[in-house]
């Protein structure tokens, strides 16, 4: 009996695999793994984040993969989608960056608007203003 024995630049069944280099926005250099073509970018993203979290790399992420997005490193476009395979951009350097935080902004504006200022404290919008200038003085 002949035993069949798979040539070495065949691909394995679970597809071609990638080393990917991730470069975190603030960090000091590139994490780098193996990964499937079929693998999506929302998987990319948490593997990259617990292999930065493993290390003890600074600045600290966290691991909400949702806080996250990913940019292709060599293409003018936007964020991947979270549901694309990774093996679809023809990259494989990527740039790994936060969210930007508008919901936070917009509730802190909103706290801070003129109607709701003159309500907190004393009570009315001049003594706000006077209680402000007064922080701003410095003596020496």
């Amino acid at each position: 009996m002949l035993l069949y024995k798979q040539k070495k630049n065949q691909p394995a069944k679970g597809g071609n695999r990638l080393l990917i280099s991730i470069t975190v926005l603030g960090s000091a250099g590139p994490i780098r793994f193996v990964v499937s073509e079929e693998e999506i970018v929302a998987a990319v993203i948490d593997t990259a984040l617990k292999s930065y979290a493993r290390e003890g790399r600074l600045p600290v992420l966290g691991s909400d993969l949702n806080n996250f997005l990913l940019y292709c490193s060599n293409a003018p476009s936007g964020a991947l989608s979270p549901w694309d395979t990774i093996g679809s951009h023809g990259s494989r350097n990527f740039m790994l960056c936060k969210k930007p935080e508008t919901e936070k902004v917009a509730a802190d504006a909103a706290r801070l608007s003129p109607t709701t200022i003159g309500r907190r404290g004393s009570g009315s919008w001049k003594s706000w203003l006077n209680k402000s200038l007064n922080m701003k003085v410095s003596t020496h």
